[in-house]
């Protein structure tokens, strides 16, 4: 699509804040105005329109495109996106971890198992390890602590929770980048721990790279959406 508009500006005020293109709020798909939280947030997205050439190129554009998701699809997809996210906590990656080699179960435990005892003190929910590659039930009590910390997100921040969760393949991992405990760089190191190892002895194929690129920007959104809509980032970082 042809750039229709010459000048990006944010509304001023307080409380939720438009994006203006050519002084005109800017309009989901669904047609209803964006209008973000915050407005470090905002600002963020109108940089990315403002960045945009003779043509937009929506992939160039992650925080629209999660922003747009939070306005166009809650709360009406709400109840479905927590499903989603709860789902990964029966088979949480960071509870599978390998007998052998001895040196990726000991690096598996170094880096995994503080996140677990995170998880624990943040959540009140213990997850039990998985030594083979059958699924093991876990706790009724700590899954259904961990789907009461999931439903008590606004709608807002579960659209970047969501987006790092199914990234991460680990709601562990998800909850530690929504509370800034964790960030996106980290988290790709440990949501990737296993296929890193095998890349130190093996090398990295072409298509391992390429997908690698996409995960580590698609955590560096989710990551960087939660800060902005907490308002612990700058647009440039």
């Amino acid at each position: 699509m042809r750039r229709f508009y010459r000048e990006v500006t944010v509304e001023p005020g307080e409380g939720p804040v438009a994006v203006l293109l050519d002084g005109r709020p800017l309009k989901t798909p669904a047609r209803q105005a964006l209008r973000l939280p915050t407005r470090p947030l905002a600002e963020a997205v109108a940089a990315e329109w403002a960045a945009q050439g003779e043509q937009i190129t929506p992939p160039t554009m992650p925080l629209t495109r999660l922003a747009v998701t939070a306005t166009d699809l809650m709360p009406a997809r709400r109840a479905d996106a927590i499903e989603e996210v709860v789902g990964y906590a029966a088979t949480e990656l960071l509870c599978y971890r390998a007998v052998s080699p001895a040196d990726l179960a000991a690096r598996q435990h170094e880096r995994w198992q503080p996140w677990l005892d995170w998880l624990v003190a943040t959540r009140g929910a213990r997850l039990e390890l998985v030594r083979s590659l059958d699924p093991c039930p876990q706790p009724e009590a700590s899954l259904l602590a961990l789907r009461a910390a999931v439903e008590a997100v606004a709608d807002w921040p579960l659209v970047g929770l969501h987006a790092a969760v199914t990234a991460t393949g680990s709601l562990v991992l998800g909850l530690a980048l929504l509370d800034g405990a964790l960030d996106a760089a980290e988290a790709f190191a440990l949501a990737q721990l296993d296929e890193l190892y095998q890349i130190e002895r093996w090398g990295e194929e072409r298509e391992q790279q390429r997908r690698h690129a996409a995960l580590r920007r698609d955590l560096a959104t989710a990551a960087r959406f939660l800060r902005l809509l907490e308002g612990r980032v700058s647009v440039d970082a």
